[in-house]
């Protein structure tokens, strides 16, 4: 017990004196909060957090849209009424959450000479393994003689709950860290041999940034004194933002220690250390009443000024550098994909993250169709020709009307008719929302050109592309490659990625083109739902299509052969065909009299994309009647809208909320009954 009394006192103080070295940074904060700026951030800091408010859908999309809508904005005013929003509305499960949350945090006690003594606490942070402070658990024979309390906490009618007790298995993993306060140590199974993470939940950590900025408030649970679990909530602030620490106002006592200390959306940011006490000029600690506080006052009587937790990012990074056996790694891996601790391909880096393995989605842009025959010579060989398309039966509509499907990438080797009726079960379910007829799928015109894609780039391309590669999905083709870089730059730009340094890419081991692209890629991964592979690979054949004249002509020439050439059309557009779709619109037959548009997740709003089309810049085609342009805030394929801002005489710009792990997804974007309406009202005149 000595030694922890010790080392809670070198902590204070190493606390203590970073709290001093910041104390201009503190003032200039505390100086623009009285002038009444919420969020003395940098802009980059208020851009990355609100992103990740949009992302994890922790603000209301249309609450949202009414604050950043109602007048012209700069970017950066913009981010401070969205973070005014999270700030000031909590939706009504922020209590049950916060409930949920306080479930995997325990109270730790020491054996000694026959007594159980509280020292600190802990929390879940994978199935098995539970994190503190190093000087709670210096080491593991420490843990040894510790045991840790679950649900040592009151009941709903406050009285107190029988505490579920485990003990600690350093022997299956424990390692710590002075510098940075904190220990990582195997928990044993409980009743039923269940790894405790299954009965109390864990917290998934995260190395991402955009989790908090300066100003918002932290939220904070333990056990103060050893006393039952109490939280404190939100009456707190962050106050400066170190490179490994953060300081923050809230009332905490000696127990804490070990404490996780939330945002208001119940993500770890930093791991609870120390209270920073108040010195006088020789860094000695006082008490409440000026004088020098002496070892034997006891840590109630201190002068405290504000409190300093370890950032989670620190603490996975160094993690991240440790050797360690297999097994070990193994339990790290448990931690999930955003610690970085999952395998080679996690995030490397605070400048972007090199995502990991892209998922077997259906209908979202790459599938595993696109990695089992990635492009280039082999694949031309592996994607057997097939029919270019699907019409629609002749009195479909009244036979005048016309409703058609342009598909995106990633289609190569599929039924065209399968996804013909999946794209018509996701219009159907945005139709029956609405009130309006459905459709059926044999009355759909479903151009394909998948397989003539992939064909035409394959040809122009030297070598199959190596997957495992940094450079995989990096066009062959030096105009390619320039036009390719220019979108993923453009993209990242708008999503204000942190200034690129040359040591990132010595870290990678990369060249210095191929790593800032990776960078860039990385950074549009972290900031949206998509993995870096699957935005490389969309952004590659937009890049292929817009440069090579060969390849946008053989895509347009498989479409027109499944088009109608007269009537109404009412064209449904996706990714990379909202690309194709606005040259298509040049060429049309001139029997097509009008034609009514709607455009989802697509790439139009960006520079680099819309002056390469047909029709040279953002023109709307005068046979457009009208335009929707859908788009949600997490597709990374959508970074350029809404569209209006460019395309002065273009479209109505419709934000929606998809799934997290479908926010490409076309089915995901026709089942919003806003879009569906759109395109169901003119199919029944």
């Amino acid at each position: 017990m000595n030694r922890s009394r010790d080392e809670r006192e070198h902590q204070a103080a190493a606390a203590a004196a970073r709290y001093d070295e910041t104390s201009e940074q503190r003032q200039e904060v505390e100086r623009q909060q009285e002038a009444g700026v919420s969020f003395p951030d940098s802009p980059e800091a208020l851009a990355v957090r609100a992103a990740r408010l949009l992302d994890r859908q922790a603000v209301p999309a249309a609450m949202v849209m009414e604050a950043v809508r109602a007048e012209p904005l700069a970017p950066s005013a913009a981010f401070e009424r969205i973070l005014g929003v999270s700030k000031e509305l909590q939706a009504w499960s922020f209590l049950p959450r916060g409930a949920r949350a306080a479930r995997s945090i325990a109270r730790i006690s020491a054996r000694e000479n026959g007594r159980e003594l509280p020292i600190g606490t802990g929390f879940l942070v994978s199935p098995v393994l539970l994190m503190t402070n190093h000087h709670v658990l210096p080491d593991a024979d420490a843990a040894r003689h510790c045991f840790v309390e679950f649900d040592a906490q009151v009941t709903v009618d406050n009285t107190p709950q029988p505490p579920t007790r485990l003990e600690f298995d350093p022997d299956g993993f424990f390692t710590a860290d002075k510098r940075l306060d904190f220990a990582l140590v195997a928990v044993a199974p409980g009743p039923g041999e269940k790894p405790p993470g299954e009965a109390f939940g864990w917290h998934r950590l995260s190395t991402q940034m955009g989790k908090l900025v300066i100003g918002e408030p932290v939220n904070i649970i333990g056990h103060p004194m050893g006393r039952l679990k109490e939280i404190a909530v939100r009456d707190n602030a962050l106050q400066v933002r170190l490179d490994d620490f953060i300081h923050y106002r809230t009332d905490t006592e000696p127990g804490n220690s070990g404490s996780p200390v939330f945002n208001d959306q119940w993500e770890v940011i930093a791991l609870h250390h120390s209270g920073v006490p108040r010195t006088d000029e020789q860094g000695r600690t006082l008490r409440p009443d000026g004088r020098v506080w002496q070892p034997g006052d006891g840590d109630d009587t201190i002068d405290w000024v504000s409190n300093e937790g370890v950032r989670i990012s620190s603490v996975l990074k160094h993690v991240a550098s440790l050797p360690l056996p297999p097994g070990q790694r193994e339990l790290l891996a448990g931690m999930g994909p955003e610690s970085g601790l999952g395998g080679p391909l996690a995030a490397v880096g605070a400048a972007g993250a090199v995502a990991g393995p892209v998922p077997a989605t259906t209908d979202a842009v790459a599938g595993p169709a696109a990695l089992s025959a990635p492009v280039g010579r082999s694949s031309v060989e592996a994607v057997a020709p097939r029919a270019t398309g699907l019409r629609a039966r002749d009195s479909a509509f009244g036979g005048r009307r016309h409703l058609v499907f342009l598909h995106g990438r990633a289609q190569q080797g599929k039924d065209p008719n399968a996804l013909r009726r999946q794209w018509a079960a996701g219009l159907n379910q945005g139709l029956v929302r609405d009130g309006l007829p459905t459709v059926d799928p044999a009355d759909i015109w479903f151009p394909f050109y998948g397989d003539r894609l992939v064909q035409a780039i394959g040809m122009h391309e030297s070598v199959a592309l190596d997957t495992e590669a940094p450079t995989a999905g990096t066009p062959e083709s030096p105009t390619t490659r320039t036009v390719y870089e220019e979108i993923i730059g453009e993209a990242s730009a708008k999503w204000y990625i942190p200034p690129e340094t040359q040591q990132a890419d010595e870290r990678l081991n990369m060249d210095p083109t191929v790593g800032a692209v990776w960078r860039r890629l990385g950074w549009l991964a972290a900031r949206s739902e998509l993995d870096a592979w699957t935005i490389s690979l969309v952004f590659r054949d937009v890049a292929a299509y817009l440069d090579d004249q060969r390849i946008r002509e053989e895509v347009l020439g498989c479409v027109l052969e499944t088009v109608p050439d007269e009537g109404e059309m009412v064209l449904v557009s996706h990714s990379l065909g909202t690309v194709v779709g606005m040259d298509l619109l040049t060429r049309l037959s001139p029997g097509v009299e009008v034609v009514h548009l709607t455009t989802v997740g697509s790439p139009l709003g960006m520079n680099s994309v819309y002056r390469r089309l047909l029709s040279g810049g953002p023109k709307t085609p005068e046979r457009v009647a009208d335009w929707l342009n859908a788009w949600c805030p997490t597709d990374a394929v959508a970074i350029g809208c809404p569209l209006a801002d460019d395309w002065a005489d273009g479209p109505t710009d419709l934000a929606v909320v998809n799934a997290r792990d479908r926010a490409h997804s076309i089915t995901e974007y026709l089942a919003h009954d806003e879009v569906a309406r759109s395109i169901g009202s003119h199919l029944v005149g």
